[in-house]
């Protein structure tokens, strides 16, 4: 067993080759191989979101405050608000962030393949988010 203490672990800047405006990811949990599962805290401020990506077994949010949008290729943007949960599809193109004018938070949930989580694609243009 292990227990990972609060404070025990640096917050982080999210990149911004993979983000657009302020986001904050604290880890939560990347236990050692074999487990695939990481965990992480990620809070945009508003007008924050991610570029464009893909997980190779899918990824799970869940929404801890604020509210925010998500967005899968080729569909509508849809609001979320803490208590909702969102899965994504293996491989299934999308992003996520905070609204226009509202911060959000979520627990973001994925598996890695080969190492990683995340396959990051080209970043949400300002006329993708807005609509």
């Amino acid at each position: 067993m292990e227990i990972k203490r609060i404070g025990s672990r640096s917050s982080g800047k999210g990149p911004a080759e993979y983000f657009t405006g302020s986001v904050r990811i604290d880890p939560l949990n990347e236990p050692p191989e074999p487990a695939r599962v990481v965990m992480a805290l990620v809070t945009f401020e508003p007008g924050a979101r991610t570029a464009w990506h893909t997980h190779p077994f899918g990824q799970t949010l869940i929404v801890t405050a604020g509210a925010g949008w998500v967005q899968r290729e080729d569909d509508e943007r849809q609001n979320i608000y803490p208590g909702d949960v969102v899965y994504f599809e293996p491989n299934e193109k999308h992003w996520h962030g905070a609204t226009a004018v509202t911060a959000m938070s979520h627990i973001a949930v994925q598996e890695k393949e080969n190492g990683s989580p995340v396959d990051w694609l080209e970043q949400v243009t300002d006329k993708q988010y807005h609509s």
